[in-house]
């Protein structure tokens, strides 16, 4: 049986929620925290994409003998490739979970490969400059044809093709909910370790923080290879999800400029505020979506144009009357080391101190 056209809605919804909340996760790292603005976003969720569409689909064909041009006959081989792994599930699993580990590698690889000029200039420069590398990313993919099929794209093998195919996408949403609570969870506990202090602190006050002896370098640096790593994995989720990858659909509209609105709207430095700008923003855009038939006749304009429209004037209204977001960024208490006793209540330490202001 198939699902109701609701059930798709929401099917879909979550899954596109979880993805990008895996970006602005990762986003939230570098331009809420560490105060890094990453107009090259796209870049680690193309690279992602990238290798999720290079290799797991050359060692399934490899692995189950089906030989061909990859990118020639590509439709073909993943015809094949799908129908095997039907019989070998457990293959299919693996190569996934290894094209997620080298995705992430490979992110981080770029990640710090963009570092180099990151960590020497500041903003509108550095802005610029990540904004080329990540446009460099894309003419790459187009032009260069045996990474992702250039103009035409590739097909990817279907880990879930042994389940009926009314129910792929519900497994495969769920799939991607847990690795989104995963990685917010990461996140969470990232920003509430010494390491979250330190980017706050090299954020608002760089050079206070190398007076104090921090490694404003090593920081900014780690902070960006670790943001690439996650978007890497989210972008390799995605071209999953939807079964191919083509160079066109990673551009910087829907890989950095949407996650940088996202990510305003409900507050930078907040993870909170992640979550709640992530959903507003992917529930207005489905809602558009699927009820664009009836708003046709209503707007005055073509509605493909809706969502441009209503987005930027609440990004606008956000930022003129609300900058801070929806959820301002508030105090974030530090997870304590193994071993380390928990502090004191508030009141036993004033009572502390009392008592010496006493006996003085």
């Amino acid at each position: 049986m198939s699902l109701g056209p609701e059930a798709t809605f929401l099917v879909d919804l979550l899954a596109i929620y979880s993805i990008y909340l895996i970006i602005n996760t990762s986003l939230n790292l570098e331009f809420g925290y560490a105060g890094i603005p990453n107009f090259g976003k796209v870049l680690a969720v193309g690279v992602g994409a990238f290798v999720a569409a290079a290799v797991p689909g050359r060692v399934l064909a490899g692995m189950a003998g089906i030989g061909g041009d990859y990118i020639g006959d590509n439709i073909a081989i993943m015809a094949q490739v799908n129908a095997w792994l039907v019989d070998n599930t457990g293959a299919g699993f693996a190569v996934f979970f290894a094209t997620l580990a080298v995705a992430a590698a490979v992110g981080a690889a770029v990640g710090l490969a963009t570092a180099y000029p990151a960590i020497r200039l500041r903003g509108d420069y550095l802005a610029i400059t990540l904004l080329a590398f990540g446009e460099g990313m894309r003419v790459i993919g187009i032009n260069y044809a045996e990474i992702a099929g250039g103009t035409l794209g590739v097909q990817l093998p279907d880990p879930l093709a042994w389940l009926p195919q009314d129910l792929r996408f519900p497994a495969a949403t769920v799939g991607l909910v847990i690795m989104a609570a995963a990685a917010v969870i990461y996140g969470d506990r990232l920003v509430r370790s010494p390491l979250g202090r330190l980017l706050r602190a090299v954020r608002d006050n760089e050079l206070a923080a190398a007076s104090v002896g921090k490694d404003v370098m090593r920081a900014r640096t780690k902070t960006i290879m670790v943001a690439a790593a996650m978007a890497a994995v989210a972008g390799a989720l995605y071209a999953f999800y939807v079964g191919g990858a083509i160079s066109f659909a990673y551009d910087r509209l829907n890989w950095t400029f949407w996650p940088f609105m996202m990510v305003l709207i409900g507050g930078l430095a907040n993870s909170r505020g992640v979550l709640v700008g992530t959903l507003l923003f992917v529930l207005v855009r489905k809602l558009i979506t699927f009820y664009k038939d009836s708003l046709q006749g209503i707007v005055p304009f073509d509605v493909v144009w809706l969502d441009y429209l209503l987005l930027g004037a609440v990004l606008i209204a956000v930022l003129l009357y609300r900058p801070q977001g929806l959820l301002p960024e508030g105090p974030t208490p530090t997870i304590r080391a193994p071993g380390e006793a928990a502090p004191a209540p508030l009141s036993a330490r004033l009572a502390a101190i009392a008592r010496r202001l006493a006996g003085g």
